[in-house]
């Protein structure tokens, strides 16, 4: 069976951080991307960043890029999302998804389509 599961959320003031952690289990780990999109309340899904399974090549939206840093450790399945100088902006539930990459990023109408995704975890950033 497939899982992934989020860990790491929480409530954080402005110009803090997080870790997330992303658990999988059930699949080729080496096969598949690993992304992180959110979702704000009223808002579109955004990806956030994705790293390859296969060579650890990352990926970042522009609205993270210098803030969020994404990594991997294949042999225990884990994919972390560092995340650093929050903003209220970034208050979202904060997803993973395995797929492959081009589903994945750079995000298009193909994700969610196939894929594993986890239950989500909530990242509250207060001003």
């Amino acid at each position: 069976e497939v899982q992934l599961v989020e860990s790491g959320g929480g409530l954080v003031q402005a110009g803090g951080s997080l870790r997330l952690s992303c658990a999988a289990s059930g699949f080729i780990f080496d096969d598949f991307a690993i992304g992180w999109f959110r979702q704000a309340p009223g808002k579109e899904r955004e990806g956030v960043s994705c790293i390859s399974g296969s060579d650890g090549s990352t990926y970042y939206a522009d609205s993270v890029k210098g803030r969020f840093t994404i990594s991997s450790d294949n042999a225990k399945k884990m994919v972390y999302l560092q995340m650093n100088s929050l903003k209220p902006e970034d208050t979202a539930v904060y997803y993973c998804a395995a797929d492959f990459l081009f589903r994945l990023w750079p995000p298009s109408g193909l994700v969610g389509t196939e894929g594993y995704w986890g239950q989500g975890t909530q990242v509250t950033v207060s001003s």
